[in-house]
């Protein structure tokens, strides 16, 4: 759980690079109490935001352009492993630098929170272990892949 006490706070965790690509939702009232994750789609289509933040870590946004639907076959969520069809799942990328980017295969509409709380309430088991485990592929995304810094070093 993590606090965004302003809307500075929210844009501060994304990468100085992605901030000026962020446009918040309508609405948004401050403070936020983020559980897990904070997920919105850009006004006019195109992106989709996502902050999140590990233990012992910072908020961290990530800013996605998507890149249309995938066919419609099933694919499965590289983060948390639920199946839908191409306009469910598809291939969302982010910005490495000026001329790279990096892309991975996850819910269109970044709701695996949602997706994974649904499945513990209809098994009647407790979500955050897998809540835990979508915290830490997003972290190794993010890490590994974008190579931020999730102590909010540098940013």
């Amino acid at each position: 759980m993590f606090r965004l006490a302003t809307e500075q706070s929210l844009l501060e965790a994304f990468r100085p690079k992605d901030r000026s690509r962020v446009e918040l939702p309508p609405g948004l009232s401050f403070p936020l109490v983020v559980h897990h994750t904070l997920t919105w789609a850009h006004p006019a289509g195109g992106r989709v935001f996502l902050v999140f933040a590990v233990p012992k870590g910072v908020p961290t946004g990530i800013a996605f352009d998507t890149n249309g639907t995938g066919p419609a076959v099933p694919h499965m969520c590289d983060w948390c492993h639920q199946t839908g069809l191409g306009t469910g799942v598809s291939l969302l990328s982010a910005r490495l630098d000026a001329k790279r980017t990096l892309g991975v295969h996850i819910c269109s509409d970044l709701g695996c929170q949602r997706k994974l709380e649904d499945e513990a309430d209809r098994s009647g088991t407790s979500p955050l272990p897998a809540l835990e485990a979508l915290i830490e592929r997003m972290a190794r995304f993010a890490r590994d892949g974008l190579k931020i810094d999730l102590t909010g070093a540098g940013r």
